[in-house]
């Protein structure tokens, strides 16, 4: 565990000063598209079922949960112009890196999910997924592509998540969790650069 934390922060801590420009360019970017703050902060379940608030860059509207579901299903019309662009090349989920160096999260692991649909886990797999910190990036995130397709045919996109994609995400979650070792993190992490850039 302390190896993986100190794995964390070799690359974090550089990361996160490399990107100052970038974080000033969006920032920028996005208080001119539309009025609101720069972050969105939204309750996750973390290691052992601890919640966390993570960090995005916004990419919606102000008030976006309000006004829709928590899952963003094809062109929502709650997406931003700038926001777009940031989903697009992953680039709203930078700000993680600080929830990776207050330790709330990890470079690598399964994707943090809101309380919600974490409580339709199913039990037997539930403590597995929540015994290892979550990460910016991980399986699912780099060969599960079809989520938004699923969802945006889908005639209810709430149900689709939960009967379609969230069985594969978790499937996906437990190969993780079942194989890691920091080899796996840094190929991990190669690939998601590889797939951001394809």
């Amino acid at each position: 565990m302390i190896a993986k934390r100190l794995f964390d922060l070799f690359f974090t801590i550089p990361g996160l000063l490399l990107l100052l420009p970038v974080f000033a360019i969006v920032s920028a970017w996005i208080k001119i598209d539309s009025s609101g703050p720069i972050f969105f902060r939204q309750e996750r379940i973390g290691k052992h079922g601890k919640s966390f608030r993570i960090f995005k860059f916004r990419t919606m509207c102000v008030d976006a949960e309000t006004k829709g579901r928590q899952i963003t299903v094809g062109a929502d019309p709650r997406i931003t112009r700038s926001g777009a662009f940031l989903r697009k090349y992953k680039l709203d989920e930078l700000p993680q890196l600080l929830n990776v160096l207050s330790g709330e999260m990890s470079l690598v692991g399964p994707r943090p999910e809101v309380p919600h649909y974490v409580a339709m886990y199913p039990d037997e797999v539930r403590a597995q997924i929540l015994s290892v910190p979550p990460g910016i990036t991980d399986y699912a995130s780099i060969e599960y592509k079809d989520e938004n397709a699923v969802l945006g045919c889908a005639d209810d996109p709430d149900k689709a998540y939960i009967d379609e994609v969230m069985p594969v995400k978790l499937g996906y979650y437990l190969r993780y969790v079942e194989n890691r070792s920091l080899w796996l993190d840094f190929r991990l992490i190669l690939s998601t650069f590889s797939a951001i850039l394809r």
